[in-house]
């Protein structure tokens, strides 16, 4: 007898994908044909944290039906492919892990980390508070005085003790480059056992250890640990979007509201910038990520229509 249930997918490795469904059990899936149509630049079909309709045709095993609209999602153009790639969804805030020494704290690859998170708040945590570090850094004070909650953390001292209160009763996505620490701190505030890379002497930078998604829950909350990034480029989109992710640019009171501060006429953030009340280095980052959203849109139009 065939059953269908609300299920939650927790893992997917080549197209096959491990849920939990609503009877607490765990189920190997496949998707149901071309059931599921993609949107239109979109990757794949399936992430981490996605509810989904399932059929279980066996004690363990079943199809996807159907998927529920997300409600939050971390999401990157996936310039390979020109399309867009969701990497998890639902959560209920991206935790950006970074570190301030080996490798260096990168502001701007924060920036696009925030740009690539839909539906949730983001909180940015440093590991590595054992190598120096305090809050009153300018990078780090910057962050705060924009409103993004700021975490300081060390987990080769076993200290994440900080995180866990905004981490309970939350499904939380840990997001950032390899060799942060990032794993580590996961099995440090959960327990499990994921794998832990090295840096690469080169180049200070990590070695990825974490190849695919995967949900961890915990007692008091639940980490959906995603892999190490390198390279990154905000979801495809409508380029008046990416202000929402730079929120010292919105509402800044130039001529015209749909205003890209791209040096249009009557934009008046240059000289918000002159005076300091914009960040420089941050609004240098913006316009790197609109010339990159735009030669996006371009390829995208060449090579579609």
């Amino acid at each position: 007898m065939i059953c269908h249930m609300r299920a939650q997918i927790r893992r997917s490795i080549n197209n096959i994908f491990i849920a939990k469904g609503e009877d607490g059990r765990e189920y190997t899936l496949k998707i149901k044909g071309k059931v599921l149509s993609k949107e239109k630049w979109e990757y794949n079909p399936i992430a981490v944290g996605d509810f989904v309709e399932i059929s279980i045709h066996s004690d363990n095993e079943g199809l996807i039906i159907s998927r529920e609209e997300r409600k939050s999602e971390f999401t990157r153009f996936l310039n390979k492919v020109g399309l867009n790639q969701c990497t998890c969804s639902n959560m209920d805030q991206a935790v950006i892990v970074s570190s301030i020494k080996s490798p260096v704290f990168n502001p701007r690859f924060i920036d696009r980390c925030i740009a690539s998170v839909r539906g949730c708040p983001v909180l940015i945590a440093v590991n590595k508070e054992d190598l120096g570090v305090s809050y009153e850094e300018r990078d780090l004070s910057l962050y705060q005085s924009l409103g993004y909650g700021l975490v300081l953390l060390s987990a080769k001292d076993k200290k994440a003790d900080s995180l866990i209160p905004y981490l309970e009763n939350k499904v939380s996505a840990f997001i950032g480059p390899s060799g942060v620490g990032k794993s580590s701190l996961i099995n440090l505030l959960t327990g499990s056992e994921q794998k832990v890379g090295t840096l690469s002497d080169k180049y200070n930078r990590g070695k990825h250890t974490t190849n695919h998604a995967l949900f961890i829950e915990s007692s008091l909350y639940s980490i959906i640990d995603t892999p190490g990034i390198r390279e990154i480029i905000p979801p495809f989109e409508n380029p008046e979007d990416l202000k929402h992710s730079f929120p010292e640019l919105s509402d800044v009171g130039c001529r015209y509201s749909d205003c890209l501060h791209n040096g249009e006429s009557g934009c008046i953030v240059p000289f918000l910038v002159e005076e300091g009340r914009i960040d420089e280095g941050r609004y240098a980052g913006y316009l790197a990520l609109l010339e990159d959203l735009m030669a996006v849109h371009d390829r995208i139009v060449k090579n579609r229509w």
